[in-house]
C-alpha cells in the first residue's frame, strides 16, 4: 500500500485546510545540526519524553529557500511549517504546540500520522476473512483514528536520508498483530521530503503479514494567514468534487452519494470557507464531510483541492 500527500507552498498558491490554536515555535539545538549539503539541512534536538519515559526528538528540516518544517518522532507530528508570504516574510502556518506536553494531552490530532485506519469505523466492528473484530470505541459509539493509542500517540524511529536536492526524514513503526484489536503485524514507513521547490511531500508505505484494513494520512491543520491571525473564514477554498457522502449523527456515512450542487458543500469554484459555515453547524463543528474527488483514473495523481489566503498571498 502506497500513498502520499504533497503540500506545495509557492507564494500565491498553497494547498491547506483547517483552523485552531497555535502556541508558537518549538526550540531546536543548533549545536546538533546534521548538514546534508550547504543549502539543505536537518537538525535533530531533544523534545522531551512521553509519560512512559520514551525519549522524543524534534527534527528541523530546512530547504535552500529558508522554508522550514519541524517534525517530531512522537506521532510523526508536523509541529511547525514556516513558509513565505507574498512579500517573502516567513510565518508558521501549521497549528500545534510549542512543547511535547501539548501533544501528549488532549488535542484534535494536530499534525499527526493517523493509523491504522484514519476516520471512523462504525461501532468499532468489522469482519474480514470470516473473522469478526472489535476495536476500541474511543469516539463513542465508533472507533476513530486508530483507537486509544493510534499511530499519533506512538514514538517512531527516525532516519535522516541524504539527498542532494531536498531535506528528507524517514520515520518507521512496527504495529504488532492484535494491537488496538487489528489483525496482522504492519510495518509502516512515512517519509517527509522538503524540496527546494517549496513542497512538503509525505510518502506512506505499509506492509503486512495478514489481511487488515489500513488507511494512513496526516492530520495537520493550517492557517495560511499565519500564527495568531484568527480564523480561516476568509480563506478561498476550491475542492475538485461534484459529490459528497452524507453522514448520520455520529458522522458515519449513510451510504448515499449526493451532488454538492445547491448545498453548502459546493466548492467546485473558489469560495470563502466561512461563506456557508453556519449552514453546516458553524464553529467549532463546521465542515467534517467526505468529498468524492474527481479523478481521471486510479493510476495518476490528480489535484484534490487548493486554498488561497488573500492577505498573505499564500
Amino acid at each position: 500500500m502506497n500513498q502520499f500527500l504533497r503540500i506545495s507552498f509557492p507564494a500565491l498558491a498553497l494547498i491547506a485546510a483547517g483552523c485552531g490554536p497555535n502556541e508558537g515555535p518549538s526550540s531546536t539545538d543548533e549545536g546538533s545540526q546534521a548538514t546534508i549539503q550547504n543549502t539543505v539541512s536537518i537538525t535533530p534536538s531533544p523534545f522531551g519524553a512521553t509519560p512512559d519515559g520514551e525519549a522524543v526528538e524534534l527534527y528541523t528540516l530546512t530547504n535552500a529557500n529558508g522554508m522550514v518544517a519541524k517534525i517530531t518522532t512522537f506521532g510523526g507530528i508536523v509541529t511547525e511549517l514556516l513558509v513565505p508570504d507574498k512579500d517573502g516574510a516567513f510565518g508558521d502556518v501549521a497549528l500545534g504546540f510549542s512543547s511535547l506536553d501539548g501533544y501528549t494531552g488532549d488535542h484534535p490530532y494536530f499534525g499527526a500520522i493517523i493509523g491504522r485506519v484514519a476516520n471512523r469505523i462504525a461501532k468499532g466492528q468489522f469482519s474480514l476473512d470470516g473473522a469478526d473484530y472489535q476495536l476500541a470505541t474511543n469516539n463513542a459509539p465508533n472507533h476513530l483514528h486508530g483507537g486509544d493509542k493510534g499511530y499519533d500517540k506512538r514514538v517512531w524511529t527516525a532516519e535522516v536520508v541524504e539527498d542532494p536536492s531536498a531535506a528528507v526524514l524517514t520515520l518507521r513503526l512496527t504495529d504488532s498483530d492484535g494491537v488496538e484489536g487489528y489483525p496482522g503485524t504492519v510495518n509502516v514507513t512515512v517519509t517527509y521530503t522538503l524540496t527546494n521547490q517549496d513542497e512538503l511531500r509525505i510518502d506512506y508505505k505499509a506492509t503486512t503479514d495478514k489481511a487488515t484494513p489500513i488507511n494512513l494520512t496526516n492530520h495537520s491543520y493550517f492557517n495560511l494567514a499565519g500564527e495568531g491571525s484568527g480564523t480561516i473564514h476568509d480563506h478561498q477554498l476550491q475542492i475538485h468534487a461534484e459529490h459528497y457522502t452524507p453522514s448520520d449523527e455520529t458522522l458515519i456515512p449513510t451510504g448515499e452519494i449526493v451532488p454538492v450542487a445547491n448545498t453548502p458543500l459546493d466548492f467546485r469554484a473558489p469560495k470563502r470557507i466561512g461563506a456557508d459555515i453556519e449552514a453546516v453547524g458553524g464553529d467549532p463543528v463546521g465542515y467534517d464531510h467526505n468529498f468524492v474527488l474527481l479523478r481521471q483514473d486510479d493510476t495518476e495523481l490528480s489535484l484534490a483541492a487548493t486554498v488561497y489566503e488573500p492577505t498573505s498571498g499564500r
